[in-house]
């Protein structure tokens, strides 16, 4: 496994849990939006400084009793066919997972539930689910099937998750947030997030500035009514 970052303590991001972050390298995704380009673009992925597993285990064995959980996240930590049995050491640890995907290994993602490998997942809705638009907003082509099917794997399923959408300038307006509220009404959580200008892939990004946050509560009010809790982050 290349981990390619380390949170040693997070308050917010895992959900009532104090937690640990580990940043796993590599993605199949590129999103212009994205500030991880660290551990996303290939030229940029050689200058990383990486962690090893044995580094890392150690940091977990000394945490014991004062986390409670580890965040996975990347890049996206799901192309990493290594990836089962690096959680299965994290809980043998005692310590709860949450995983951060972007949904694009159904396959993977199944997995992990029907093993009881992992107790929370966010997964990011980068665009409303129509090929041109996610296309766009993933610098790919051909993955929409596979997000759509990690969508009803999670609406599905029995662990707890939610989904997210970074609401982009040039990207997303009112109307594609409430696309994707209508497509996704099922779930129970549902959270906006803010676009931060800085170390993006797309470097004109970093010229735009992000939408006020009256906007994003203007459409979190919009769509609340879809969802039991829908809060701007």
């Amino acid at each position: 496994m290349q981990i390619g970052g380390l949170q040693k303590v997070t308050l917010i991001d895992y959900p009532g849990r104090l937690a640990a972050i580990v940043f796993l390298i590599g993605c199949n995704f590129r999103c212009p939006w994205c500030y991880s380009s660290e551990l996303v673009v290939p030229e940029k992925i050689k200058n990383q400084p990486r962690i090893s597993e044995k580094d890392f285990f150690q940091f977990l064995k000394s945490r014991k009793g004062l986390i409670e959980g580890v965040v996975i996240c990347g890049g996206e930590p799901t192309i990493n066919k290594e990836l089962p049995g690096f959680i299965k050491k994290i809980k043998k640890e005692g310590f709860l997972v949450k995983l951060d995907t972007n949904g694009s290994n159904p396959k993977m993602l199944k997995e992990l539930i029907d093993k009881k490998l992992i107790d929370y997942v966010a997964m990011d809705i980068k665009a409303p689910l129509v090929e041109k638009k996610y296309n766009k907003a993933t610098g790919t082509k051909g993955l929409l099937a596979k997000v759509k099917k990690s969508v009803d794997i999670l609406q599905k399923s029995n662990v707890d998750y939610e989904f997210r959408t970074t609401v982009v300038p040039s990207f997303h307006n009112k109307e594609d947030i409430l696309e994707i509220a209508k497509l996704i009404h099922k779930t129970k959580k549902y959270y906006l997030q803010n676009f931060r200008s800085e170390k993006n892939i797309d470097k004109k990004l970093e010229k735009i500035k992000p939408y006020p946050v009256e906007f994003l509560l203007e459409i979190q009010q919009a769509i609340a009514p879809f969802f039991e809790i829908c809060l701007v982050r």
